[in-house]
């Protein structure tokens, strides 16, 4: 079974995996956690956590991913996290940043992983394109393990 921590994608990958026909056969939910207080209340993300590193960062984005499968019955999750703009970005962190994580119960033998990507475009285009890399992604992970 498999699940979603969404932030900046709202949902959008959950909505292109339940596109899939028999997708509910491994697909078990989907959070979206575009909110701070949501991500911690949903998936246990850690105050401290968001306060040193940012809602937008790894680490955030590890804990979502680790969190959704506390919250869940699933034994694979990813997590997106990020800045679709047009606003949010500061130097650091500019519009188009996005993190990633993947994660697994021990059952399934995925390690955990994360990334940061720096897209362009648009807030749609920034969107589609953190929803297609961390499906694409996922599925390298999976092929790989």
């Amino acid at each position: 079974m498999f699940v979603t921590a969404e932030s900046c994608t709202g949902g959008q990958v959950a909505q292109i995996i339940t596109s899939i026909a028999g997708s509910s056969a491994w697909f078990e939910r989907g959070f979206i956690t575009y909110s701070n207080a949501a991500k911690e209340e949903m998936l246990g993300v850690k105050v401290e956590t968001i306060v040193k590193y940012g809602a937008v960062s790894e680490e955030v984005a590890t804990q979502m991913a680790e969190g959704a499968l506390t919250h869940s019955h699933a034994q694979v999750s990813l997590a997106v996290t990020g800045i679709a703009g047009p606003a949010g970005g500061t130097a650091a962190k500019p519009v188009g940043t996005v993190s990633f994580a993947w994660a697994g119960t021990a059952s399934s033998n995925l390690k955990t992983s994360s990334t940061t990507c720096h897209f362009q475009g648009d807030r749609n285009s920034i969107r589609s394109q953190a929803a297609e890399f961390v499906l694409q992604e996922l599925i390298n992970i999976l092929q790989a393990s």
